[in-house]
């Protein structure tokens, strides 16, 4: 099976990069996976969970907040406004979050909040 490279990038640092088969993010125009030979891209990232499916067979999650993808020559780039590992996401922090938002009727904070738990909860 034919591997592509990936860059997940951050505004701040770069968050993972490596070989994948695979990778799963939310566009604005729905959900997309891309593997190698893909079409050439350029799209708009929603907040949402990133999936890579890496090459040693492993499985690496984010919860990534707006940014970007592109796809060309068997590289794909994805730059968030903000992204987090799965494993780097403290948990208690994040309800307490997604309670704080609802409780205050912030929508935006709320969908950041329900996205880093459902990428922590993917990773385990």
């Amino acid at each position: 099976m034919a591997d592509l490279h990936v860059e997940l990038v951050a505004a701040d640092r770069n968050v993972w990069s490596g070989e994948a088969h695979m990778v799963i993010a939310r566009t604005k125009s729905g959900d997309i996976g891309i593997m190698a030979g893909h079409q050439p891209l350029l799209g708009v990232l929603e907040s949402g969970p990133v999936t890579v499916r890496t090459s040693d067979g492993g499985t690496v999650i984010a919860a990534v907040h707006g940014g970007f993808i592109s796809f060309a020559d068997n590289k794909l780039s994805i730059l968030a406004e903000i992204a987090e590992l799965a494993e780097e996401i403290d948990v208690a922090r994040a309800e307490r979050a997604l309670e704080r938002s609802k409780s205050e009727a912030d929508a935006a904070a709320e969908r950041r909040a329900e996205v880093r738990l459902a990428a922590a909860a993917g990773a385990h």
